[in-house]
């Protein structure tokens, strides 16, 4: 299934359906394809919204997730957005959190699946090997549960990002901003109805961190599902 990506002014987006607006943040490595399967199931009942965030076009103080999350402020606000219902998978569930904690009034219920904001694995304990397309394809299908997942095409698009220089210290930077900015006590100033969703074998954001979201008192209003998968 291929989406028209549509464009208004710097901002590049899918949007599908009508209603409620339901807006989805792609991870570091995220593609539109991540989230064909929501797209198609909730196009039936609201306005599906994917906007292509620039993770490798803000010039390089603004690439963290601070300036991610004024980026996603601005299109909000560019399309008029009303009583979204927003989902951030990884590093868009960190920043749909940074978005929420200045913009609440706006959001009618938060999603995150796999959220970094306190704390994150990343790729490993080391930088990716950048030459080696066998070690990046052996890290990238351990982010799925089923590495059947990480098509070659998939593979392919990771080993690109990771061999060009100027991506790899975008990357770096995306990197060390999700770790300052960790949100901690901020979390508990979230009251929207939130559901938190995270697999049981997931390495990048292990089970813990949706506990840790749920059963610290982080989230005042907020529910915990889990499964056997990792990622999507």
């Amino acid at each position: 299934m291929h989406y028209e990506i549509k464009t208004e002014g710097k901002f590049k987006f899918v949007e599908e359906g009508e209603g409620e607006p339901l807006i989805l943040l792609h991870g570091l490595f995220g593609a539109l394809s991540n989230f064909m399967d929501l797209v198609e199931h909730f196009r039936k009942t609201h306005k599906v919204v994917v906007p292509l965030l620039p993770l490798w076009d803000l010039n390089i103080l603004d690439t963290s997730v601070g300036g991610l999350a004024k980026y996603v402020h601005k299109f909000i606000e560019t399309r008029n957005y009303q009583n979204i219902h927003l989902l951030g998978n990884s590093l868009g569930g960190h920043i749909a959190l940074v978005y929420i904690l200045k913009h609440q009034e706006n959001v009618k219920s938060l999603i995150l699946t796999g959220s970094s904001g306190l704390f994150e694995n990343g790729m490993g304990e080391t930088y990716p090997k950048r030459g080696d397309y066998e070690y990046i394809k052996k890290k990238t299908e351990l982010t799925f549960y089923d590495p059947n997942i990480a098509t070659k095409e998939l593979v392919d698009e990771v080993f690109d990002i990771v061999n060009n220089r100027l991506k790899v210290i975008k990357i770096i930077a995306l990197a060390k901003s999700a770790i300052r900015h960790n949100l901690g006590d901020e979390l508990m100033d979230i009251t929207v109805p939130t559901c938190l969703i995270w697999g049981q074998n997931d390495t990048i954001t292990p089970p813990m961190v949706g506990e840790e979201f749920k059963n610290s008192s982080r989230i005042q209003n907020c529910t915990l599902l889990t499964n056997a998968a990792t990622r999507p």
